[in-house]
């Protein structure tokens, strides 16, 4: 049979599969064996354990249940509200300092946890009510919440960033850099749109918050300095040459945990167990899905399916930025279905040779890629952060939260096209601190 046609086969299954409501790791296996079965023959099958627990062999996996466990720290105690307030009471004099502060607090949690569904929540349980309280507009206040906590997946430290340079073979390093400029940019455009949305809502005392005294906003810093030095840290540590990542990792998981004990008097074992405890499924089910694309990646490649999509795509005489839109149109609608670790396990054997083929910077593409997942978790139908935002503030309709997502979507679909015209937004600050990559 032909490989272009075998692999819309697959396609096909694996879509049908995944959509039975398997979970995504075992719908991988399901269909990787399966194929590899009726093509392969059952002898084959004996190289499947050796693949699954070969794909596991990779020193640079320990950095992700060790961030896990930072962010799960971390958003285990109040340090989520406390980011809130300190900015609330720094940015009050500011024009729509509110939304601002929440946004800010959204950008600093995901940088400390790593998480937009914990992002959400964190944030959102202090922030949207008290949005609502002041008369910002329920789509405002919901969908900022929403569109904030996505930025938890492209600014370091980034797990979906780890996933993708273990995959696509790429410093882990030099993708957490290249997350920054574009995070902050995205920060900035949905502040905009906020305070556009804001100013068009024609109410004024939206613009007056509540005034502070220097001594009510010095007093917070204490509680939430510690974890912005251990950012600092890390990322010094990572690119100081004074740790790998993996190790940094653990330290930081380290310290998180002792900070969250000592400044947050989480000292209660059932507390700890239950950091501990998450922590592990959510590494156990992100390491199954690696390991099971590692076996996906190896029936494509054994079929080759992988080798003639690359070959096919190498043979068309289409503008690059054409495919580019194509691969973009491709990685927005598996967003809308899958999580974003899943996505990327299972595009990047196919679509990094033809990214790299076209003349696109894969460190580039990371960025692109990650707003793309971002998209995703405030879209239907799966959308993680719309039904978190919906749970925290049931009273306001998923329509309503949905409609207020959509803007910050424009927001970051001009993110995309920026990074496109501008690609040095994602790959400067690599080049500047590690050296242009060879």
């Amino acid at each position: 049979m032909d490989p272009l046609t075998l692999g819309a086969i697959v396609a096909v299954c694996t879509i049908l599969v995944l959509f039975s409501g398997v979970s995504v790791a075992l719908g991988l296996l399901i269909v990787s064996t399966g194929f590899i079965l009726i093509f392969d023959g059952a002898r084959s099958l004996e190289l499947l354990p050796e693949i699954l627990f070969g794909k596991l062999d990779n020193f640079a996996l320990l950095s992700i249940p060790m961030f896990i466990i930072m962010g799960a720290s971390i958003a285990s105690t109040r340090a989520g509200a406390d980011l809130y307030e300190a900015l609330e009471r720094w940015l009050t004099r500011v024009p729509g300092g509110l939304v601002i502060s929440n946004l800010g607090a959204c950008a600093l949690f995901a940088a400390m946890s790593g998480s937009s569904p914990a992002t959400c929540a964190a944030i959102g349980k202090m922030g949207i009510p008290e949005m609502r309280k002041r008369g910002y507009p329920d789509g405002v206040a919901a969908g900022s919440i929403a569109a904030g906590g996505t930025l938890g997946i492209l600014i370091p430290p980034s797990v979906t960033m780890i996933v993708y340079g273990i995959a696509t073979e790429q410093s882990i390093g030099r993708l957490f850099l290249a997350g920054v400029i574009p995070g902050f940019m995205l920060v900035g455009l949905f502040m905009a749109w906020s305070l556009y949305a804001t100013w068009r809502s024609g109410d004024q005392r939206l613009l007056a918050q509540t005034t502070y005294s220097w001594r009510q906003r010095f007093e917070i810093l204490p509680r939430v300095l510690p974890f912005l030095f251990i950012i600092i840290g890390v990322l010094y540590a990572m690119y100081g040459g004074v740790a790998t990542p993996s190790e940094t990792a653990a330290v930081g998981a380290l310290l998180c945990l002792l900070i969250a004990m000592i400044i947050y008097k989480l000292w209660n074992p059932r507390d700890l167990w239950v950091v501990l405890r998450d922590s592990t499924k959510e590494s156990v089910m992100i390491l199954f899905i690696i390991a099971a694309a590692g076996v996906f990646s190896y029936m494509l490649s054994s079929l080759f399916i992988t080798q003639s999509i690359a070959a096919w795509i190498g043979t068309l005489e289409v503008n690059p930025w054409v495919l580019m839109g194509a691969v973009n149109v491709f990685l927005l609608i598996a967003g809308f279905f899958l999580p974003p670790v899943a996505v990327i396990l299972m595009a990047a054997p196919i679509l990094l040779p033809i990214i790299t083929a076209a003349g696109f910077d894969p460190i580039w593409f990371a960025v692109v890629l990650t707003i793309n997942m971002e998209i995703g978790l405030i879209s239907p139908p799966v959308g993680l952060n719309l039904y978190v935002i919906n749970g925290i503030a049931p009273d306001i309709s998923l329509k309503t939260i949905l409609t207020g997502s959509l803007p910050f979507v424009a927001c970051m679909v001009i993110a995309i096209i920026l990074l496109c015209i501008f690609p040095g937004l994602a790959t400067w600050l690599p080049n500047a601190v590690m050296g242009t990559a060879i």
